[in-house]
């Protein structure tokens, strides 16, 4: 960093600089807004990051995030919550997309990933084994697989697949519907979207 910069400055610029999508001059612009403002705002800023790691914490069934003082999950204790389906993402801020259409009253299972290899991501990295340990105790009928639609999101749906079809053949394994969305050409559209858009095509 500019060492012509004041020290607390430089400092707090390059710390700003570890989020993901915040390059240098993004850095600069939060870290002058900071200073120039009220010094509420960064006093608040620094309280909440603070605490941040000591409040929050996995929930130890589905692996959601959780208050630090709470046992599990709402969404898995919950008695108006359906344990018999078990819809599965990559990340637990995933959970919150799928809320938001207030259309699934299943539970959740977090995997914390996908199969990554160039990012050193095994499949024993993810909670594949906690999501199979669920099955027998909640007498669970589908799983839903909500991997994202990248390269790493579709290997990790079909490890899954293939583990839950050998283990527990009776569970039924369904997939999110995936497609064109509104409003987008077919000359933008990637391979995997064009693909999906094709395998889930439906009649007229």
């Amino acid at each position: 960093m500019d060492t012509m910069l004041p020290r607390a400055l430089s400092d707090t610029i390059e710390a700003l600089g570890h989020l993901p999508g915040v390059g240098a001059r993004t850095a600069e612009r939060y870290a002058y807004f900071l200073f120039k403002n009220s010094p509420r705002i960064s006093k608040d800023i620094a309280v909440t990051l603070a605490s941040l790691h000591d409040g929050v914490k996995s929930c130890p069934v589905t692996f959601a995030l959780i208050d630090a003082d709470e046992e599990v999950s709402e969404f898995y204790s919950n008695p108006d919550r359906d344990k018999t389906t078990i819809l599965v993402v990559e990340e637990p801020l995933d959970i919150y997309a799928i809320e938001q259409t207030k259309q699934f009253q299943g539970v959740y299972h977090v995997l914390g990933g996908a199969i990554s290899p160039i990012d050193g991501i095994t499949p024993d990295q993810l909670h594949i084994k906690e999501l199979l340990s669920r099955i027998e105790p909640d007498e669970v009928k589908e799983i839903i697989i909500a991997t994202n639609p990248s390269v790493e999101g579709e290997s990790t749906a079909l490890l899954l697949q293939k583990t839950l079809h050998e283990q527990y053949p009776d569970v039924k394994v369904t997939r999110l519907a995936r497609g064109l969305p509104l409003g987008v050409d077919l000359s933008y559209a990637d391979q995997i979207t064009l693909s999906a858009a094709l395998e889930n095509r439906t009649n007229l």
